[in-house]
């Protein structure tokens, strides 16, 4: 089959949290298949942070947080969210941000809106949290589009996307670990209604496996890999259903993950350690920042606010972090276009961080590509969230930074496997390449239909005599990608 530069639908399909090295014929044989149907950019990277919110908004609007403001999954902003710190994942605080910001908590167009301005539908299948199912088309509503939660009508900015599923599919599933149910009723709604019966301009699936079994039940573990065996199928099935169509050849169809995941090997309890420090911290789980001096968001890296008006503290807190062992990287607002304010610090536009709504440090733990206990590489150091040996991801490192990104269509039906730089910001631009829509101003990203040149690959460095960190970028023309980055040993 040969597909049309131009396409008549566009599919995106999404795996969460997938890590392009357990794609492989055994694991998964309908995602392995399809690679040797399309082009697989196998470099592909996630933005920073790589979590799912911030990456959703990347993939949404085909740019970095610099240009949608979406700067963590938690982030301190207090125009919406008085008191405590904004979770993104919330579906009450997604709606305290947008009646704060008058409907523009993202900052940017997503290619949703394109869509919209061109006459287009986009309909969205959920099986995230209510903010990643906002985020993905976060004026949904405004642009007379359509995107069904799992999670119910609450959990979307279209309920009655909902109340319609229900109508026909019954209820959805009860929760469990790992969402087998879950994602079988997505693909039902997906295949027969959305695909089958609504045949949008874009239609969009998002599979919250394997990333919620990478986090609870560890990367290799047997129930892990069964879920990523059953999400392969429902995928296998959605593209089974557009190849027996006899226009098939105008149906163009996108592979993707957000971001990737390490595993575990220990614990930082960084509050406590900052608040033994000197420096009163409250984490953003407390729901409360009353008495702090700073507020912190953790994982494998967070935000560090402060709070108090003291305005040596972040330089100090800085000097801190770089002092200590489990500290990988430490960044801050710009003093040139390479270094933080804070020193030893890189600036937070190096890695596509610096929008208005920036924090004044951000740091990441250390990580390594050292095998876990099922042999894949990648270890890092989390501060909660998971259990310990559970999968995490937020960081830099290149086995969380590294995305699943295949696309079918145009010229890219000969199964080749590329290594020119690309990500998740080129999404958007491609999708709407494809179906001749022009792209927002603010898209970052480059249609993958058009063709990647090898890039310019630059390694930066900056530290203090005691701590030394790296970054690695690739670049071509207007597009820039983050490859990896940590301490240097």
């Amino acid at each position: 089959m040969t597909a049309p530069t131009r396409a008549d639908h566009v599919v995106i399909c999404v795996f969460d949290g997938l890590r392009p090295d357990m794609l492989t014929p055994e694991l998964t044989p309908n995602l392995s298949r399809f690679a040797r149907q399309g082009r697989w950019f196998r470099e592909a990277r996630s933005v920073f942070p790589s979590m799912t919110r911030v990456a959703t908004t990347s993939i949404a609007t085909g740019a970095p947080p610099a240009v949608h403001g979406i700067v963590g999954n938690a982030f301190l902003f207090p125009q919406a969210a008085v008191g405590h710190v904004l979770d993104t994942s919330r579906a009450a605080d997604i709606a305290l941000a947008e009646s704060a910001t008058g409907g523009r908590f993202v900052t940017a167009e997503t290619f949703g809106d394109r869509l919209a301005a061109e006459g287009r539908r986009l309909a969205v299948v959920h099986t995230g949290s209510a903010g990643s199912a906002h985020l993905i088309n976060p004026r949904a509503r405004a642009n007379g589009h359509w995107t069904f939660s799992i999670l119910g009508r609450d959990h979307t900015p279209t309920p009655e996307a909902v109340e319609e599923v229900t109508a026909r599919f019954g209820p959805p599933p009860a929760r469990a670990l790992p969402r087998f149910d879950e994602i079988t009723y997505a693909t039902e709604v997906f295949v027969g209604h959305v695909l089958g019966t609504m045949r949008p301009d874009a239609a969009l699936i998002w599979f919250n496996e394997p990333d919620t079994s990478y986090h609870y039940k560890f990367l290799g573990a047997p129930e892990t890999l069964a879920v990523l065996g059953h999400v392969d199928a429902a995928f296998g099935r959605i593209l089974d259903w557009i190849d027996s169509r006899p226009d098939a050849e105008r149906w163009a169809v996108i592979a993707a993950s957000d971001h990737g995941q390490i595993s575990s090997r220990g614990e930082v309890p960084i509050v406590e350690r900052l608040r033994e420090a000197g420096h009163p911290a409250f984490a953003a789980s407390a729901r409360t920042l009353a008495g702090a001096a700073i507020s912190v968001t953790g994982g494998n890296m967070g935000e560090i606010r402060v709070l108090d008006g003291d305005a040596g503290r972040r330089d100090r807190i800085a000097a801190w972090l770089a002092e200590q062992s489990f500290t990988g990287m430490i960044f801050s607002p710009a003093r040139n276009e390479v270094e933080g304010q804070a020193p030893g610090s890189f600036a937070l536009s190096l890695v596509g961080l610096d929008h208005a709504r920036q924090p004044d440090l951000v740091y990441v733990l250390r990580s390594s590509e050292e095998p876990d206990p099922f042999g894949l590489p990648g270890l890092g150091l989390i501060t909660g969230g998971v259990p310990v040996g559970g999968g995490m991801h937020g960081g830099l490192n290149r086995l969380e930074l590294n995305t699943v990104l295949i696309c079918r269509a145009g010229d890219l039906t000969d199964g080749r496997v590329s290594s020119a730089p690309a990500g998740i910001i080129d999404i958007a631009p491609t999708v709407l390449d494809l179906l001749g829509v022009p792209p927002a101003a603010s898209m970052r990203g480059r249609s993958l239909v058009r063709g990647h040149g090898a890039g310019r690959v630059t390694t930066f460095e900056t530290g203090t005599a005691a701590f030394r960190q790296k970054l690695v970028r690739a670049e071509i023309g207007s597009l820039s990608v983050t490859l990896q980055g940590g301490a240097v040993a």
